[in-house]
């Protein structure tokens, strides 16, 4: 039976994303040809519309069929007509489902940062790449200490959708470990930490940098499996152990707007010193809830 729950779930999410996707493609063509940048944030808005429609028959769905056992915990004062920069863990696909079904109506349009690799996903890809999502590009560390300048591509992305995400309501999203949490990664990286990975912080400090007047506040999330290896097959059919999400509202610090963190050391260390201080403390509620043993 759980089986057959989880292919119907897979068939839901393929049927709704082919739905929305039709007006989606056809919006995207107009906003190729208009010749002005206004003109195409009026059919950004009509795009940004549709996928938060896909967003709110996934709810839906959730809801009624997946019926998840979630529950969350969420600041006052959350506006769909403000801008969010939201940090969180990452455990599973089953993440963005999560954050998406608690925070849909509460906070604005919600935007990625994408592996590059994503955008050529059949549909979805195209339609990420519409919606303006930045894609990132993944090097290697020795890669980078060669060609130091390949950094800069995903700076350069990160600021184009910064430029663009203060022209309308944005929330932004941003796995901060750069990667799903595994004990293996865990160990790989010698990571100080049980749960989690350890933060990067260069695009979160970008963010900040260049939207920090527009943003309402952070909003830093922490997710909780009740299962130590959360599946998002499990999640499609309905058998993922109970799901916690705790968020709490942060005043973007004073001192973050007055440096920058590829240029000034100092700024750099102390932008450091804050992610990891919140991930120690997230660390320690992830360690305080019941779970399966990591190992």
């Amino acid at each position: 039976m759980a089986t057959l729950k989880g292919l119907t779930s897979v068939l839901w999410l393929i049927a709704n994303t082919l739905f929305w996707s039709v007006p989606l493609y056809l919006l995207t063509l107009l906003k190729l040809v208009m010749p002005t940048r206004r003109l195409r944030l009026r059919v950004l808005a009509g795009l940004n519309a549709i996928a938060l429609a896909w967003i709110a028959t996934n709810n839906w769905w959730i809801r009624h069929w997946v019926k998840p056992n979630i529950t969350a915990h969420l600041p006052e004062g959350l506006s769909p007509s403000q801008w969010w920069l939201v940090i969180a863990n990452h455990r599973s696909w089953t993440d963005i489902f999560v954050m998406q079904y608690v925070l849909y109506g509460r906070t604005s349009m919600p935007k990625f940062f994408l592996k590059r690799e994503l955008i050529f996903i059949p549909i979805i890809g195209l339609a990420w790449w519409a919606l303006e999502f930045p894609f990132m590009r993944r090097y290697a560390r020795s890669e980078l200490t060669q060609r130091p300048k390949l950094a800069e591509r995903d700076r350069r992305a990160t600021q184009r959708m910064c430029e663009r995400a203060r022209e309308m309501p944005m929330t932004i999203y941003n796995f901060v470990e750069g990667t799903r949490f595994t004990p293996a990664k865990r160990d790989r990286q010698a990571s100080p930490f049980r749960h989690l990975l350890r933060p990067k912080a260069g695009g979160t400090a970008q963010v900040i940098r260049l939207m920090g007047d527009r943003l309402s506040g952070i909003l830093d999330v922490t997710l909780h499996y009740r299962h130590a290896t959360p599946n998002f097959w499990h999640f499609l059919c309905g058998r993922e152990t109970p799901i916690h999400m705790e968020a709490r509202r942060l005043n973007v610090p004073a001192w973050m707007g007055n440096g920058d963190y590829h240029l000034d050391p100092h700024y750099k260390e102390r932008f450091h010193s804050w992610l990891n201080a919140l991930w120690e403390e997230k660390d320690h509620a992830l360690a305080s809830f019941p779970s399966s043993s990591l190992s």
